[in-house]
């Protein structure tokens, strides 16, 4: 039987199979440099915290765990809001890192 994972914070999506939802961090806001970066040129960040994982594959089981801190793909993931919270939900192999 796969163990069911859901998110922290009440939220009662659990995502299925290899997916993974992240809550992707907040975009810089200034460069090293102390340069204000206006919302228009910001970058879509490419690091986030995993808030739920599926069970994985059937021979695969997923490596990523809740409150891992993950890099992924620029256009990696579907943009979803729950409960007025936005996220990303993605394969696991769109993860490219564990940090």
């Amino acid at each position: 039987m796969a163990k069911k994972t859901t998110a922290p914070s009440g939220v009662s999506v659990t995502p299925l199979h290899d997916r993974v939802i992240v809550k992707a961090d907040a975009a810089e806001q200034k460069t090293a440099g102390g340069i204000i970066i206006p919302d228009t040129a910001k970058e879509k960040p490419q690091r986030g915290t995993v808030v739920a994982a599926g069970p994985g594959k059937k021979d695969e089981p997923t490596t990523v765990a809740v409150g891992d801190v993950v890099l992924y793909g620029k256009y990696a993931g579907t943009e979803i809001n729950i409960e007025g919270t936005d996220y990303l939900i993605m394969r696991e192999s769109d993860i490219l890192a564990i940090i």
